[in-house]
């Protein structure tokens, strides 16, 4: 972990952080440069929230993945595959989210609703992709209970469905990748979703949420595969039934609904014995069980088949 009274500046190398400045510019959204003045006038006090946050419990003290190469050498495929040329285009403001389904106060919040919303915290998180690469990112926001609870589930909320924007004016992704159902579409449980870990990013490195990372609002779902943390998410479905997401949808001999990181189990994607590489290492090392938030989350899945959980 880093002492909070460092810059993010002073985290990463400044010729990494400030150095290209159209690459972050446009890809990592630095300094606010997705958002004018004049969008953020309702919340002035919003740069403040994400400089100096307090440190959640919840954090890895491993050693945090390079702001540029978190926000364009990551899976954001509406951007792919140049996230810092695509994310040109996009404009994540005025931006709102519907948090609807079975809930006895459905609610539609804008971005100054969710930056008001609950006290701010920084989780520095592992998060995995199925390829292996592991990035380490300091987070900034809360957990999505906060978001959830205003609208007070009702007994048949058993699922929560993200779903990401859908726009392909700003999204080349979605024009020209065809291997995917678009819109990007995942779910969790309830008790998933109501889980303290699980946290709703609107910032990250010290500063409003990069475009590379989601912007302006993502779900971090630590102790599972990145493909369960979606981007850009515009609508939240609290639901009886297990919700069709997108990469079981549409491949379903290769992902199952859970994406939990399991070395254990056997998947005909991954086999077994996964292994995962952090930026800058030169070996890998062997995967972590639910990516080494076991002691959390293992409860979870008491009684069930792990086998088919990875």
């Amino acid at each position: 972990m880093y002492d909070r009274d460092i810059r993010p500046s002073e985290i990463t190398p400044e010729s990494i952080a400030f150095g290209r400045r159209r690459l972050l510019g446009a890809a990592a959204g630095l300094a606010f440069t997705w958002g004018s003045g004049a969008a953020w006038a309702s919340a002035p006090n919003a740069r403040e929230l994400f400089r100096s946050p307090p440190r959640s419990r919840y954090s890895t003290d491993e050693a945090l993945t390079p702001i540029e190469i978190a926000t364009t050498r990551t899976r954001f495929r509406e951007l792919e595959e140049d996230i810092a040329k695509n994310g040109e285009a996009y404009t994540p403001y005025p931006w709102k989210v519907s948090v609807e389904g079975a809930c006895a106060k459905p609610r539609v919040f804008d971005l100054d609703d969710l930056l008001r919303l609950a006290p701010f915290e920084e989780r520095i998180y592992r998060m995995l992709c199925t390829e292996g690469w592991l990035h380490i990112v300091p987070y900034i926001g809360y957990p999505l209970s906060e978001v959830l609870k205003r609208v007070e589930p009702t007994a048949n909320a058993k699922y929560v469905e993200f779903t990401s924007l859908f726009d392909p004016k700003q999204f080349r992704g979605q024009r020209e990748i065809t291997y995917i159902d678009w819109p990007y579409v995942e779910g969790l449980r309830i008790d998933e979703a109501m889980h303290p870990l699980t946290f709703v990013a609107l910032g990250a490195y010290g500063q409003i949420l990069p475009k590379g990372l989601g912007a302006p609002i993502a779900v971090r779902v630590p102790w599972k595969f990145g493909t369960k943390s979606p981007k850009a998410v515009v609508r939240m479905r609290l639901m009886e039934d297990q919700p069709r997401t997108i990469w079981p949808a549409r491949y379903p001999k290769l992902h199952t609904f859970w994406g939990n990181v399991n070395p254990q189990g056997k998947s005909a994607l991954f086999g077994r014995g996964m292994r995962e590489r952090a930026y800058g290492d030169i070996f890998s090392s062997p995967t972590r069980q639910y990516n080494g938030y076991a002691e959390h989350v293992a409860s979870l899945y008491t009684g069930m088949d792990l086998e088919r959980m990875y």
